[in-house]
């Protein structure tokens, strides 16, 4: 490699490690802060702005695995980027630093805009700020020359002050980001120790037996909150300390209420089992799941309030500014739904919601299940647009009739013989009357269905068969209580959920 080379790439290297310097200092300052980092600003508004064909895309092929490859991505980006002001550096410092200042000033504006969990200016642009201005001064330092060495060689660098600076920068940069990974700046779980669980009023009923197939493989019924889907559109969780979190309950209400967590849990609470399903959910995917919810039932709250005539929906905030659109008929219509806060006998995990969201039954997530929860609108449906309903999602979303195959998993390798499949099926307020197995192109045959908890989660089911060997496909069915049959119909999940029969491959042998 030529020695114009190897400082090209010297420059490069510089040019990196400057931009890396900053950004994991920036990343120390919204740990400190609670704001959001440049990266995330900058990513959340490219969650919002990216077209609801991609963001389609995502959920369905990464799952939770977008939020690491967005944040990857834009780090990528911003070390080409340096890299290349660290290049343009050898030649003309201003212009680099320009560069270096131009990236900062994208994520500070970013930061203002964005939607964030901070609730203050200070902690909402200070991370940026500090990023903004490391950055610059990080990359003058990387470019700078001494006059001498410029007299002689316009291209060239001390190689021993440019070695120190690097070094010094990329210490910076790896102890500020131990700081945050080793150190646990964030209090974490220390903030939901801080709440305890309260005794329900009214707990639910004892689980019946036989609610669990006893088939290896097939879902637990009560899904475990670490197993637990996750769909939204944060890179970074919210962290509320319960002590200040606040709900703010306004609108076509006859009185306004300002809830804080010890004013809510001393209310009448109900203990309830009921399953969550995500509009975003292909045909037998896995964004569904059981679990035990306590909460304060919001038509209590609703009714204290006072609904006014005309009122028929609800707009929830989050405290990143997200909105969603329920209709108010869903909330005071005899049906579990609550303010939830507590999961599967635990406070709500932060992913869920901590310390307070939403859980209606019957209704997909975007249209009910407002996680990190501080405003409570009750309005119409005709004044006001929410975040999925702005990006072409329907505004009713009642969840539709859904099976799913658990075992076998496809192209599964089976022994000739008796054999069983296995899977849950879902109707939320209406309930499972009946499974059905089709195997090829054979008739349709009934399932046995587990015990059924209630209405409102799902039903396991089996079916036992003698396999004979060969390349075979496995298709389920299920009816709801109503004597709706699941439709064959394939539809996306935009707008209003999936639709269509689920259906495995395998091979006997």
């Amino acid at each position: 490699m030529s020695e114009t080379a190897v400082r090209r790439f010297a420059a490069a290297f510089g040019g990196v490690v400057a931009a890396g310097s900053a950004l994991a200092i920036g990343y120390l300052v919204a740990d400190l802060t609670g704001g959001p980092w440049p990266v995330d600003a900058v990513g959340v508004q490219v969650i919002d702005w990216a077209p609801g064909p991609v963001k389609d895309w995502a959920v369905r092929e990464l799952g939770t695995a977008d939020r690491p490859l967005l944040r990857f991505g834009i780090c990528v980006t911003l070390a080409i980027v340096a890299a290349v002001a660290g290049v343009v550096g050898r030649r003309s410092p201003r212009l680099a630093v320009g560069l270096a200042g131009g990236l900062g000033l994208v994520g500070l504006t970013f930061a203002v805009f964005s939607r964030s969990a901070a609730s203050g200016v200070v902690e909402r642009l200070l991370p940026s700020v500090v990023t903004l201005v490391v950055a610059v001064v990080a990359m003058w330092l990387v470019v700078r020359r001494p006059k001498a060495v410029a007299a002689e060689q316009p291209d060239g660098f001390d190689r021993r002050q440019f070695l120190v600076t690097v070094s010094a920068l990329a210490v910076a940069g790896a102890a500020s980001f131990a700081a945050t990974k080793v150190l646990s700046v964030k209090p974490g779980e220390a903030l939901r120790a801080r709440f305890k669980v309260p005794r329900p009023t009214e707990a639910a009923p004892p689980m019946p037996a036989g609610v669990q197939a006893d088939v290896p493989g097939v879902s637990r019924f009560v899904t475990p909150n670490a197993k637990f889907y996750r769909v939204d559109t944060l890179l970074e969780v919210p962290q509320i300390d319960p002590n200040d979190w606040e709900l703010r309950i306004h609108g076509m209400v006859d009185k306004e209420m300002r809830l804080s967590l010890a004013d809510l849990v001393d209310r009448r609470l109900i203990e309830r089992d009921i399953t969550l399903t995500c509009v975003s959910n292909e045909v037998g995917g896995p964004y569904v799941g059981n679990a035990r919810w306590i909460g304060v039932p919001i038509a209590d709250v609703l009714a204290e309030a006072g609904v006014r005539s005309g009122a028929d929906a609800v707009k929830s905030t989050s405290i990143d500014g997200l909105t969603i659109g329920t209709p108010l008929s869903a909330l005071t219509d005899g049906r579990d739904a609550i303010f939830a806060v507590a999961m599967n006998g635990e406070p709500l995990p932060f992913d869920h919601g901590f310390p307070v969201r939403m859980v209606v039954p019957g209704l997909y997530g975007y249209v009910s299940a407002t996680k990190w929860i501080v405003d409570f609108e009750v309005t119409r449906f005709a004044d006001f647009s929410a975040y999925w309903t702005d990006r072409n999602w329907s505004e009713q979303a009642p969840i539709k009739t859904s099976s799913r195959i658990d075992v076998p998993k496809g192209f599964a390798t089976l022994k000739a013989g008796p054999a069983v499949a296995a899977g849950v099926a879902w109707a939320q307020r209406r309930g499972i009357r009946s499974v059905e197995v089709q195997l090829d192109d054979g008739p349709w045959q009934p399932a046995k269905l587990a015990t059924e908890d209630s209405i409102d989660t799902w039903r396991q089911w089996t079916f036992r068969w003698n396999a004979t060997p060969g390349n075979h496909r496995l298709t389920v069915r299920a009816t709801d209580a109503e004597g709706n049959v699941q439709t064959a119909t394939e539809a996306p999940p935009r707008p209003n959920g999936s639709s269509g029969l689920h259906n495995t491959i395998f091979m006997v042998e």
